[in-house]
């Protein structure tokens, strides 16, 4: 049995403030939210087009997406928003890629972040729910006027089988990792930034998330950062929760770069950390790339922590880098019996993001 603070009907998950009552429950919890090794039924996109960042650099963006979304669609099926869906269409044609498994829903969108902006599934009675949180643009940095408007869009047009409930929080998916049973990974830069929830304190973010998506416990990481990176550390760049109590993370193994003291410190969290059933996770760590810049000498976040779980495979992105071949080793060590997919992604890191940032998972029972 476990005591936790749970907002009594689902209905209340979209009113705020919000209302707590502490219930006890057995074990199969009424509201959960899934790992991402669970069974999917899809995954969202966005389109780069000219109206965002990536307008000076299309040639060399669009391409990637095309190979990430060839690759999904071998295993799952794809909901990809844009704001001129034939454009979109003829150059996926273009590039041989089979649109059978390729829904185009046709409306604007400020950028291709689907992970912070798209819906957060929880299951709750054994039902996906699809919570619609805020997004404020990673606490009010850039415009997100459409892109926090998408959830609403693609419900309205049928993309989605149930309903969604908007959620008067701020919250981006790539803030969270899980392991399916209660356990969520997070960082206190992200989570506790004043520009997102500042209405709510460190207690209080942790009784939100039991409410809303079933949190039994809290694990932060209060060190650990990327250059360059504009979420406010999101842990999706950082460590990795996966099957079997292990945790992939990012290790800096060079004495002289400026992440290396920090990413230490992470790592000691890590090994304090103790799984569910009270043993330590098995730590898998990820190799460091070599330092990428733009062109006003500005470090970028490469990082290989930002791969994505599908139905039967992890995608995961390389930067022409020669720890690619160990990233994708190391990764296979903590996803037996998957395909392991690179996908060259060094052209998203000139916007400071990589493969998991553009994608958010939709699981089983949520596409209509």
């Amino acid at each position: 049995m476990f005591d936790i603070a749970l907002a009594p009907p689902i209905q209340w998950l979209y009113n705020f403030p919000f209302q707590f009552l502490t219930i006890t429950f057995e074990v199969n919890m009424t509201i959960r939210l899934p790992a991402e090794w669970e069974a999917q039924d899809g995954v969202l996109l966005a389109w780069p087009h000219e109206g965002t960042d990536w307008a000076y650099m299309l040639d060399d963006v669009r391409p990637v997406f095309a190979e990430i979304i060839r690759q999904i669609s071998r295993f799952e099926r794809i909901l990809l928003t844009a704001p001129c869906s034939a454009e979109a269409r003829d150059y996926l044609a273009a590039a041989d890629i089979d649109m059978t498994n390729v829904s185009i829903f046709e409306m604007p969108n400020n950028d291709t972040w689907a992970r912070d902006f798209g819906p957060i599934t929880v299951m709750f009675n054994g039902q996906p729910v699809l919570l619609d949180f805020g997004f404020n643009g990673w606490g009010l940095k850039f415009p997100a006027n459409h892109d926090n408007l998408i959830n609403k869009r693609l419900s309205e047009q049928g993309a989605f089988k149930p309903n969604l409930k908007t959620i008067g929080l701020v919250m981006e998916g790539g803030s969270l990792e899980t392991d399916g049973l209660g356990t969520i990974l997070t960082t206190a830069e992200c989570l506790l930034s004043p520009n997102r929830n500042p209405q709510l304190d460190k207690k209080e973010i942790e009784q939100a998330l039991a409410s809303l998506v079933g949190a039994r416990r809290v694990l932060w990481l209060n060190h650990g950062y990327l250059a360059g990176d504009d979420t406010d550390s999101h842990v999706d760049t950082l460590a990795r929760i996966c099957p079997d109590n292990v945790i992939a993370y990012v290790a800096c193994d060079d004495q002289r770069d400026e992440h290396f003291q920090q990413l230490k410190l992470m790592e000691e969290e890590l090994k304090a950390f103790r799984a569910p059933d009270g043993s330590p996770y098995r730590l898998v760590p990820l190799p460091w790339p070599k330092a990428r810049f733009d062109e006003m000498a500005h470090r970028l976040p490469a990082t290989y922590a930002n791969f994505l779980v599908i139905n039967g495979a992890v995608l995961v992105p390389t930067y022409r880098d020669e720890k690619d071949a160990l990233a994708l080793e190391r990764i296979g060590q903590a996803f037996h019996g998957r395909e392991i997919i690179g996908i060259d992604c060094l052209p998203l890191l000139d916007q400071h993001g990589s493969l998991h940032c553009v994608t958010m998972q939709l699981p089983a029972g949520v596409l209509a």
